[in-house]
Formats: structure tokens, sequence, C-alpha cells
């Protein structure tokens, strides 16, 4: 998909061509973003070095917005118990299960940049656990999945079992708040039809 180059806080960033390629409904793009939203999109461009299709697909609410950014950026980058190659093999595990190929590929690139094992990194992409992983990773997977397909089944003897190999109540309530969003952002973009290319996938800082 060809694109154009603009600039916002002095930045060349990656545009989209057409304002219907990103989503099923309108969006603003940075040269034509003001107020908040201006404020918000050069926020997410800081943190995130770069603005993305799940960003620009919440233009039209950038009070909303601001709000996600901040919560994205707590959960998968703040200080846990949980390390970032962990979270991101959640992220991209959930989405798959949830047929969000737009998160899989955006959290997969992240993983990507910890994770140097390509079968894993494949088996992780279609939403499976690989061989040989080990016991508190493959808890992790399993504590997720059941999270987001079988909600109605969890039981305080799941988060036993995680207790019980060393994974302590805040790495738990971590693993818990990624699966939740996780399962939000897949349903915006699911919802919103959100769109992506290789280019628009990369570029981003881990």
């Amino acid at each position: 998909m060809p694109t154009s180059a603009q600039t916002l806080s002095g930045r060349e960033l990656y545009v989209a061509p057409s304002l219907h390629t990103l989503t099923w409904i309108k969006t603003i793009p940075e040269d034509k973003a003001t107020g908040d939203l201006k404020r918000a999109y050069e926020h997410v461009l800081r943190t995130r070095g770069k603005i993305s299709n799940i960003m620009r697909a919440q233009s039209l609410n950038p009070n909303a917005l601001r709000s996600f950014l901040e919560l994205y950026v707590g959960l998968v980058f703040g200080k846990s118990g949980l390390s970032r190659a962990e979270r991101e093999i959640v992220a991209t595990v959930i989405s798959a299960r949830n047929g969000c190929e737009y998160c899989v590929s955006h959290h997969s690139e992240a993983l990507r940049f910890y994770l140097k094992n390509e079968a894993q990194l494949d088996a992780f992409k279609k939403g499976t656990r690989p061989e040989n992983l080990e016991p508190r990773v493959k808890a992790f997977i399993d504590y997720a999945t059941k999270l987001t397909s079988e909600s109605r089944e969890m039981s305080e003897a799941d988060v036993e079992a995680l207790r019980k190999l060393g994974i302590s109540d805040s790495e738990i309530l971590d693993l818990v708040l990624i699966t939740a969003y996780m399962n939000l952002v897949n349903r915006i973009a699911k919802g919103l039809g959100v769109e992506h290319d290789e280019q628009e996938a990369q570029g981003y800082k881990y």
C-alpha cells in the first residue's frame, strides 16, 4: 500500500494514503489534528515513536485515545514482575486466539525484539504453545487463554495453580490486566476494521 510522508512536531510520520484505508469509520489524520487531538497525537509520538492505526482509529475521541495510550504504556512497558517478553507473548497469543491479525502483527513484531527463536515466535503467532516452554510461561498462556475463552469457568484454583509455581499475587494481577487489556484492544481493532501492512507494524519504540 503506497504511503505519504507528513510531519508532526518536526518528525516525519508514516501516513496511510486515505482516511478510508485505516478503519471502517472516519479518522482524522495528523495534519488535520487540532487542540486535544493534536496533543494526544504528539503524546503518542513521544511515547511510541510513531502513530499506529489503532491510535488513529480513536481520533474522534481524543480523551479516550490519551487514556488508551496511558493504559497501554503502563501495562505493557511499566514496572512489573512480568518481563517485557512475557507480556508480549501473552499479547500475541491472546490476539491470535481472538483472530485479531492487526494485534498479532504488532505484538509479534515487538516480541521479535526480545525473542530470537523463530519456531517459538511462529507458534505464538498461531495462538499455540511451542514445545519445551518453561512452566512459568506455559502457565501464563494457559491462564490468559482460559480467562479469554472460558471466563465463566475461572476459579480460585486457577490462581492457586499460579502461586504453586512461585508466581506472586502482583504478577497475577499484571497477567489479568494484560489479558483484559488485550481483549479490549482486539475488539477495538476487530470492531472498527483497523487495517495494517508490514510498514505500519514496524518502527516503534520497544
